[in-house]
């Protein structure tokens, strides 16, 4: 386990909020969050929380002007981390919603899980459960009003989807691409998992799995041409920007661990009943990071649960072009007012 640091200073707009009147929860510490000089996004108020397990989590909450009449619980996927979400912040709170996000543990500027901070890292995808009981908790201490309803992304959608069988108490639930299948082509899954076991029995399991990015960073490597995340050039060039700046921030490729974690935990909520709250649940046409076949099998079980697919849709929906993205935030937002 070790503590991320980082030499630039927290955004001096973020330190402002929290002083102006914004308390941090109960033994919770100033946290950093990275924005660009030119930035008109408004920042998160990010601070560090402990969970019971000792690891050291990022979380950091966006408030609408006025009273915030209800709260989005903001659930990122692997390799992303806060600053990500300030536009996608900028929409919910514009909405009057409050939103409190997380680095899970091993990304972002929450505490990495091996000696080498670069592949994304679990032992076992419940872990993450453990984060999710200290967002909650700071969710009550900060008393963000109700109802709460959940956002999740990718592999938050997984942690979502546990959280949701678990108790997890919110209205209702939007999924961006989730990952309750792992898109892992030309290479059937159980020869996936084959290859993971091995390499942990061979003590190989914290290096990065071949074909998942290494130690590089994805955005950094490949060109926005052809790429599985979005179609709109402004906002790959924003992660370009991000992953350029503050490298900390991001993540290389997956663990075999995590390979195997992963694919198990996929196999395992399968086998789960759908949640009786209502859901979005988005999928673009061009999806090539999760299974969309995982997807519509759990939609087509989820009654009260809609299906939005996009053709030309990517994995990022909500970094999509704009009328992609506009389109999946108006479903999101109406699932949201009516729950």
């Amino acid at each position: 386990m070790s503590h991320q640091t980082d030499p630039r200073p927290t955004s001096p707009a973020a330190q402002a909020k929290v002083a102006a009147g914004h308390d941090l929860p109960p033994g919770a510490k100033l946290a950093p969050f990275h924005q660009h000089a030119h930035d008109p996004l408004a920042p998160a108020e990010a601070f560090f929380v402990t969970a019971r397990d000792g690891i050291r989590l990022r979380l950091g909450v966006w408030r609408p002007e006025g009273t915030p009449r209800a709260t989005v619980l903001l659930f990122q996927g692997r390799t992303e981390y806060l600053e990500k979400y300030a536009p996608a912040a900028r929409r919910l709170t514009a909405a009057g919603l409050a939103v409190l996000g997380i680095d899970w543990r091993g990304q972002g500027l929450s505490d990495r899980l091996i000696a080498d901070p670069r592949p994304g890292h679990i032992d076992h995808f419940s872990s993450y459960q453990i984060d999710v009981a200290a967002l909650v908790a700071t969710a009550e201490a900060l008393a963000l009003p109700c109802p709460w309803h959940l956002f999740a992304h990718s592999m938050g959608g997984a942690i979502g989807l546990a959280a949701l069988a678990e108790g997890l108490p919110v209205a209702s639930a939007a999924f961006s691409s989730p990952m309750w299948g792992i898109h892992h082509a030309p290479l059937p899954g159980p020869v996936v998992m084959g290859i993971a076991a091995t390499a942990r029995r061979l003590g190989r399991g914290r290096r990065a799995a071949v074909g998942t990015g290494g130690e590089g960073t994805f955005v950094l490597d490949a060109p926005f041409r052809g790429n599985a995340l979005t179609g709109n050039a402004a906002e790959w060039a924003r992660l370009v920007s991000e992953a350029g700046a503050w490298p900390e921030l991001t993540l290389g490729g997956a663990t075999y661990d995590w390979v195997r974690a992963g694919l198990a935990e996929c196999r395992r909520l399968a086998t789960l009943p759908s949640p009786a709250i209502p859901a979005v649940i988005g999928l673009g046409g061009r999806e090539e990071v999760v299974s969309p076949q995982a997807i519509r099998n759990r939609a087509a079980r989820w009654p009260a649960a809609r299906l939005a697919e996009y053709p030309d849709g990517h994995h990022e929906l909500l970094m999509e072009t704009p009328a992609i993205a506009d389109a999946f935030m108006a479903e999101v937002l109406a699932l949201f007012a009516k729950a």
